[in-house]
């Protein structure tokens, strides 16, 4: 059989779910809370109008909430001036686009006071900002927290590989300068290893957090099937739906770039748009009248 390259979105979604192999299977037989734990729901395959159909739904949960999503969000871009100015100091430079660039593979726990808020807006309340905070009180926070957690834990080792990688390749150069790193990552062999290193990396830890949260989050707030069936759901829908959920992530990572350009000022808007959307992606994942099976070819 002749070798293919295949997409590293479904090789980490495979891959996910032989790791989550009998998990949840596992966690339902441990009785207790357990044993009142919903179903799952069943998942739908889903195409880019669906995409399109959940940002535009986004967007208006954004002007509808705009000042609880902003004042949400405002922590987004002061943290990545903080960031910047610390980097100020020429050992952490090199750290300095890794965790830019990390900050998607912790967005979806970001994001859920904003999943929250369109949960409400959508059984037709009208949501204040407090109740983005109501998931700390609520069955849910538990696997939320734990989910957050190891996404946590992504991140941490996703800086702890680029350091690594760094001291491989340009350990020997120190930057002076924002721009001498720039000199030194685009105009040398070592740099060139160094970009092609993350990215190759990078792409496979970003895919593997998709596939593993990309409807996990909202799953978990709108039904309590508890954590292992909720990543393992997350997962199926990503082998289910591997171009879309592809294009969700490029989506992701165009929008959360574009708003670090302008010193961080965009992602006051990027988040919740990006947020609220994540929510109705999900309702068009598991929507209602998802035809019966469509999931059973990844059982």
């Amino acid at each position: 059989m002749a070798n293919t390259i295949r997409n590293p979105l479904v090789w980490s979604a495979e891959a996910l779910e032989r790791a989550l192999g009998g998990l949840s299977e596992a966690g339902a037989r441990l009785g207790g809370a357990a044993d009142g734990r919903e179903a799952p729901p069943a998942l739908r395959r889903i195409g880019m109008e669906d995409i399109r159909a959940a940002l535009r739904a986004g967007w208006d949960d954004f002007l509808a909430c705009r000042t609880h999503a902003l004042l949400l969000c405002v922590i987004y871009p002061l943290v990545g001036l903080a960031a910047w100015m610390a980097a100020a100091d020429a050992r952490l430079l090199p750290l300095l686009f890794p965790a830019a660039a990390g900050f998607a593979l912790i967005g979806p726990a970001a994001a859920i006071g904003l999943y929250e808020l369109s949960r409400r807006r959508e059984r037709g309340e009208s949501p204040s900002w407090i109740d983005a905070f109501r998931v700390i009180g609520s069955p849910a926070f538990g696997p939320v927290f734990a989910l957050t957690l190891m996404l946590g834990a992504v991140f941490v080792a996703w800086m702890a590989i680029a350091a690594a990688l760094y001291a491989a390749t340009l350990g020997a150069h120190a930057p002076a300068s924002l721009a001498d790193l720039a000199r030194l990552a685009l105009t040398t062999p070592e740099g060139w290893a160094l970009i092609a290193a993350s990215a190759a990396v990078g792409g496979l830890l970003a895919a593997t957090v998709l596939a593993a949260s990309v409807i996990s989050f909202p799953m978990l707030l709108d039904r309590d099937v508890g954590l292992p069936a909720a990543v393992v759901a997350s997962v199926r829908f990503t082998l289910l739906n591997p171009g879309p959920a592809l294009a969700w992530g490029a989506i992701v990572a165009g929008a959360l770039a574009l708003g670090m350009l302008p010193l961080f000022a965009g992602l006051v808007v990027a988040v919740p748009v990006l947020g609220h959307a994540t929510w109705h992606l999900y309702r068009r994942a598991t929507a209602p009248e998802a035809e019966p099976g469509a999931d059973k070819a990844l059982a």
